[in-house]
């Protein structure tokens, strides 16, 4: 692949190169250069930390605009599970998805019902198959993302399964082009996201060559327009047929709640997600079956795009659910089998690794950097502290093999020569050519009575 697509975008205008966001970027993917950061696009996973991060809003999200349905004949919104926790309890996930039809869309399908419709593959795929265990949750696009750059051995362990925002763009256009006649190509499917990785999954998918998902919306924006019509009148048929287990997928811990099934381990936060998947590379964790792993803290509650306190977002997810109760997936089980057989629920293709630090072309150049590198990191202090540019002692090293930086970037390193250059400097001002050296007088006289004597 020649150029990776990032909805994570840097206005260089605000970056004041304070490097907040250097130490918080999970794959080392920023630099500050000429007192501006830098983003390294092949380690880039768009997490979003460092939108979280940076104290000049410099790094934002790149999402579509609501003036993109205009190019489609008919329009179907995709509101994430996380999207009724941005909504207080005196609302309803009814009065929610008629709100939605209020901003411009032409129908809804909640991919709440499409995340219970993965959580059955899942567990279908868990009862059914051999795999490498753990399997890791392919739901959270970051998370795969950060495999591919940082855990490349652990890709076999991927559930190769569709997300559910995936499966919710298939089954909806799949709907609307039974109710309207219309072909999927004048379908928009419109996805409402928490953050900033889904944006990328869907311009740039791995596992298949395109995505179902037209457009990619902001939450907080939609949010924004959405709750100005909480409470307009409606005729026309119920919206919501979710189950609670569905919504629930909203916050860490939902999506292994539907699964259900083998040993179920749960994980929030892109560094904690880097702890166990370094224990998965060691082997440490071969009895648990299934990983849910999510890059935001609290899961998609916690997303750079969401307007509400992630807390009090689980506690309205919390609500939402019970409003709906434990009514039936919205597919049959004859229904969810036929689909997965028929391969309607996997990947077309194998998720490749992402090479992120090729030193060379030539593989005995490149073992002779790797050995500069090595040297490099013990003649720096290897105290992280950031100032050079680099998040890591280790990284900066990295980078002055590359001829990406010098060692002079250390204030350290600089401080060294600067007092070594300052000691040379003195030396050399005592120096005086030979011609010009004044006679010491006590020596002269000496001279002069050996003279005499002779």
């Amino acid at each position: 692949m020649g150029r990776y697509f990032h909805s994570v975008t840097l206005d260089r205008d605000k970056c004041k190169g304070c490097t907040n966001c250097i130490k918080r970027c999970p794959t080392e993917a920023i630099r500050v250069r000429e007192g501006k950061a830098v983003i390294f696009e092949e380690r880039c996973v768009d997490c979003g930390e460092c939108i979280r991060a940076c104290p000049n809003h410099a790094k934002s999200a790149l999402t579509d605009k609501l003036d993109r349905l205009s190019e489609f004949d008919y329009t179907v919104a995709l509101p994430a599970p996380s999207f009724y926790g941005q909504f207080r309890r005196t609302s309803t996930p009814e009065a929610v998805l008629r709100a939605l039809l209020a901003v411009g869309f032409d129908d809804v399908h909640e991919v709440a019902s499409a995340a219970s419709a993965v959580a059955y593959a899942v567990r279908t795929y868990i009862r059914r198959g051999e795999y490498k265990k753990p399997l890791i949750s392919s739901a959270c696009p970051a998370v795969v993302r950060l495999i591919q750059v940082r855990f490349p051995s652990l890709l076999d362990h991927i559930v190769p399964i569709e997300s559910p925002m995936e499966i919710a763009a298939r089954f909806a256009k799949e709907a609307a082009s039974r109710k309207t006649g219309l072909p999927a190509g004048r379908i928009g499917a419109f996805f409402i996201s928490p953050c900033a990785a889904k944006v990328t999954a869907a311009k740039q998918p791995v596992g298949r060559s395109t995505s179902a998902v037209d457009g990619v919306l902001s939450m907080s924006e939609i949010y924004g327009l959405a709750v100005k019509h909480l409470r307009d009148p409606y005729e026309g048929p119920d919206l919501q047929v979710a189950a609670a287990s569905g919504i629930r997928w909203g916050r860490a811990g939902g999506e292994n709640a539907e699964v259900g099934t083998g040993e179920l381990l749960a994980v929030d936060g892109i560094h904690h997600v880097i702890v166990v998947l370094g224990e998965i590379e060691k082997g440490r964790l071969a009895d648990v079956d299934f990983l849910e792993a999510q890059a935001c803290v609290g899961g998609c509650i916690g997303g750079p795009l969401v307007p509400e306190n992630p807390f009090v977002a689980r506690a309205n997810i919390k609500a939402m659910a019970d409003m709906v109760g434990d009514r039936p997936v919205p597919l049959e089980p004859g229904e969810l089998d036929r689909y997965y057989d028929s391969g309607v629920f996997f990947m077309e293709n194998r998720i490749p690794p992402r090479p992120v630090m090729q030193l060379d072309d030539d593989v005995a150049v490149a073992m002779l950097k790797v050995e500069l590198l090595e040297k490099t990191v013990n003649d720096l202090p290897n105290l992280d502290c950031g100032s050079c540019g680099s998040p890591t002692c280790r990284a900066l090293a990295e980078d002055i093999v590359r001829g990406l930086a010098l060692e002079t970037d250390c204030v350290f390193k600089l401080r060294e020569r600067v007092r070594d250059l300052a000691a040379e400097m003195k030396e050399l001002a005592e120096k005086v050519p030979p011609s010009m050296e004044q006679p010491n007088p006590r020596q002269s006289a000496n001279a002069a009575t050996e003279a005499e004597g002779a």
